[in-house]
């Protein structure tokens, strides 16, 4: 087993493709999968499965791919210590559903610890996608809510998946709307007040189920549904007419006092945000960093009563 095999690992896990990763790694497609090949005859193990769309970890392979990272991303700060012209490429992956503090965290981190070659992503989108790429160790970690509602599901699908939840904050319900909004002045809401105006959600994709929705009370019957896929869509949408969404109330300070402002839902419910890793999860010095921010940044907000 050699240092360069655990690389090829890491790097095919992180494309989902040996033709990708062998561009990446500029290396023949068959001599890249020729060392992953090696490599499991010599540790008994089958790292990959093989398809026609790519590959995908086995357990066992997630299991291995946990101690590779670690032992490439020690390689890689030896050789930034010692090796006068080492240039290694930090990298560090997050998955997410459609949080603003979390993609602010995200530019902080960036920011602070992004040296002269990196390859930093943040992947923000469906509930099930953020709870795929980490069980697949595609991310380092995801960010995803619990409720009341959906609780048992996800749980359940995190067990399954291999993952644990780790709760950052609980918050009581709030919604977002833009300040043109009929209901902008009101120090709170109710469900009746909602009732007339559109609700702004996003699209979950072949897991609409209301259990993996990004927004609580998915099962109340709404008039008015307006569906996105992404974050600027439904912040153009609260602005430029008279639609809501539901969240945390976590309303970044780059929007607080301009287009969007968040108000209590007067609502007998929790919200628990939290992080999700694989149980075999050992941090990575940027994921370390990136959780001590997270933290930091829900402290300074809650700190301010927002």
């Amino acid at each position: 087993m050699t240092l360069q095999q655990l690389k090829y690992v890491v790097e095919v896990a992180d494309r989902g493709s040996i033709t990708e990763a062998a561009k990446i790694l500029f290396i023949s497609q068959p001599s890249l999968s020729a060392a992953i090949r090696e490599l499991e005859e010599e540790t008994g193990t089958t790292l990959f499965l093989r398809g026609s769309r790519g590959v995908l970890l086995t357990p066992e392979g997630a299991e291995f791919l946990g101690y590779a990272r670690q032992v490439v991303g020690q390689a890689a700060l030896i050789e930034d210590r010692y090796i006068v012209h080492a240039r290694p490429r930090q990298r560090f992956a997050v998955s997410t559903q459609h949080y603003s503090f979390t993609s602010g965290a995200f530019v902080e981190l960036v920011r602070t610890y992004a040296g002269d070659a990196y390859e930093f992503t943040l992947r923000e989108g469906k509930t099930m996608e953020a709870i795929t790429d980490v069980s697949r160790l595609r991310s380092e970690m995801g960010v995803i809510y619990l409720s009341g509602f959906n609780e048992a599901v996800i749980r359940k699908v995190l067990r399954e998946s291999g993952l644990v939840f780790s709760e950052l904050f609980a918050a009581r319900p709030h919604i977002f709307v833009g300040r043109g909004n009929p209901l902008a002045g009101r120090s709170s809401v109710t469900l009746a007040d909602l009732a007339p105006l559109p609700c702004l959600t996003y699209e979950q994709g072949e897991q609409n189920a209301l259990y993996f929705s990004e927004e609580i009370l998915p099962d109340i019957s709404r008039e008015k549904n307006i569906r996105v896929t992404d974050k600027s869509a439904i912040i153009n949408l609260m602005v430029g007419t008279d639609g809501y969404t539901i969240s945390s109330g976590m309303c970044p300070s780059y929007l607080q006092g301009e287009d969007i402002i968040s108000i209590p839902l007067e609502v007998d419910e929790i919200i628990r945000i939290g992080v999700i890793t694989h149980r075999d999860y050992r941090p990575t010095p940027l994921g370390e960093a990136y959780l001590s921010i997270l933290h930091r940044l829900v402290e300074q907000e809650q700190g301010t009563g927002g």
